[in-house]
């Protein structure tokens, strides 16, 4: 099942005070659960877009904080950029990212909006798909006249807010609402004669008869006329339709396109489309694309494997959870030898250090591996027991698979056994020269050492019970020896506990 996560972007009318930019970018981080994914500033527009995602439970909560810190810094008064705003906090979408219905952000919409209304006593106005008139689904229309002209006509029925007063205060309106995604687009022209940016405006979008799911403003930003343009639906109107069309009527007025500019973030799909239409690549697959196989690739290695342990699954079971535990034992000793290294005090100890650094990343990917060989092995007894007998010959062939794999089964843990007890004795080293600081780590590892060892064990005794015991005498002989090795290395932290920091190993 997706996780439920909704993509919300406010954009703020600030760009040139950072230290404001910051605040507002840090109260919405502080929610829980809430990840910052982008932060655009405009300094032309002085307007700042913040892109974050959350669980529907904090992200109204997050976009209510960043709406509460823009009001207190923000006062629209003595406010100046190219963008149209009506609010310190000017629009507030939400956007269904997975798990979500458009239904459920426009509930999350509206509840945001009346506690804005109710806390900070700003006039809410619901858009898109949280409108509540047909005449406020299109954002232009509650922005007409922007701030200024909001303040002399709020009062007006037709200009009356959804939620909140009839009045504004230096933090103006803030407008709410639930969209689809869409991208947010401007193209400079080679020119600063914005009335021709204005026309070009007129002829792509759609609402005065250009392209299906364009909506555009021409205005002057940083010398040159910009087209600055949301494209609301990609996949009917793709990106490089409109670049075409605003190519073609740039060179009416004698201009060309100087550059082009993306606000916040894209769908990889989208770009994908402009690569495929500009270089013809028609028979192009997006898992053409080398990042995209690296990453499957690496989604399906790194699976979640607590909730694969967890899962009804019979595989992975105690031996691979063995061998992650000591896994993390190797990963604590690496780390203590590296809080040792380069530090004065312990110059007389760096090279050893650097040689249990390394062994100990040695025996981490070792005991990694083994987490899959582990499960590999149970899973080829599995089959073994699957084979056919019906005939003589097919019991025979089945019984000898079975014996040999149980015994690979048996060997792999013992292994793992073997491996865990090499980081235990490691711990040792970096408990007794280490860095005084972690020297609770070294004695963690040496625990999950040993927890590793008792596990893996168990899967050694196991898979002995289902073999004769001449082909597992061996086995007993090798954990016995092992068994010895692990109680010395927990004595001896023991004694380096207490010698160099007056603490008990609870081992």
């Amino acid at each position: 099942m997706k996780p439920e996560l909704i993509t919300c972007i406010p954009n703020f009318s600030e760009a040139r005070r950072p230290e404001v930019v910051s605040a507002i970018k840090e109260a919405i981080s502080a929610v829980p659960d809430i990840l910052v994914l982008d932060q655009h500033s405009d300094l032309d527009h002085n307007r700042t877009v913040i892109t974050f995602v959350g669980p529907p439970e904090t992200v109204a909560d997050a976009a209510f904080a960043g709406i509460k810190e823009a009001a207190k810094h923000i006062d629209l008064n003595q406010h100046t950029g190219q963008h149209p705003r009506i609010g310190a906090t000017d629009v507030v979408p939400f956007v269904p990212f997975s798990g979500i219905s458009l239904e459920d952000c426009v509930s999350i919409a509206k509840e945001l909006g009346q506690r804005v209304a109710k806390e900070l006593l700003i006039p809410v106005y619901l858009y898109e798909e949280a409108a509540t008139d047909p005449a406020r689904v299109n954002l232009e229309n509650i922005r007409r006249g922007e701030y200024e002209g909001l303040k002399t006509k709020i009062h007006q029925s037709e200009r009356k807010p959804d939620y909140g007063p009839s009045e504004l205060g230096p933090a103006g309106a803030t407008v709410i609402g639930a969209r689809k995604p869409l991208v947010a687009f401007n193209v400079y022209l080679t020119t600063g004669q914005v009335d021709i940016a204005k026309k070009i405006s007129k002829t792509v979008r759609f609402s005065s008869g250009g392209l299906r799911y364009v909506k555009a403003l021409g205005m002057l930003v940083d010398g040159l006329a910009q087209v600055s343009m949301n494209l609301t639906d990609t996949t009917k109107t793709p990106i490089p339709r409109v670049v075409e069309l605003i190519r073609r009527e740039a060179a009416r007025y004698g201009v060309q396109i100087h550059h082009t500019e993306l606000v916040g973030l894209i769908s990889q799909d989208a770009l994908i489309d402009a690569a495929r239409w500009y270089l013809q690549l028609d028979q192009f697959e997006p898992d053409q694309l080398l990042e995209s196989r690296i990453y499957d690739a690496r989604q399906a290695r790194d699976r979640d494997f607590l909730e694969e342990v967890a899962s009804d699954s019979p595989a992975p079971g105690g031996g691979s959870a063995a061998a992650y535990t000591g896994a993390l034992a190797a990963a604590l000793t690496g780390m203590v030898s590296r809080l040792t290294i380069g530090r004065k005090k312990y110059a007389d100890v760096e090279e050893e250090m650097q040689g249990v650094a390394l062994k100990s990343d040695q025996l981490r990917a070792a005991l990694k591996a083994s987490v899959q060989k582990d499960t590999d092995a149970f899973l080829q007894v599995l089959q073994a027991y699957r084979l056919p007998k019906e005939t003589g010959a097919e019991k025979k062939e089945r019984s000898e698979q079975i014996s040999r794999a149980t015994i690979h089964a048996g060997e792999v843990p013992l292994e793992t056994a073997g491996l865990a007890v090499e980081t235990m004795e490691l711990s040792v080293k970096t408990a007794t020269l280490g860095n005084l600081n972690a020297i609770s780590d070294s004695a963690a590892a040496c625990a999950l050492g040993r927890a590793a060892l008792t596990a893996a064990a168990l899967n050694v005794r196991i898979n002995a019970s289902n073999l004769p015991e001449k082909d597992v005498k061996e086995w007993f002989s090798r954990l016995e020896i092992l068994q010895e090795r692990a109680q010395k290395a927990e004595d001896q932290i023991n004694d380096s506990l207490q010698e160099r920091a007056s603490l008990i190993y609870p081992g």
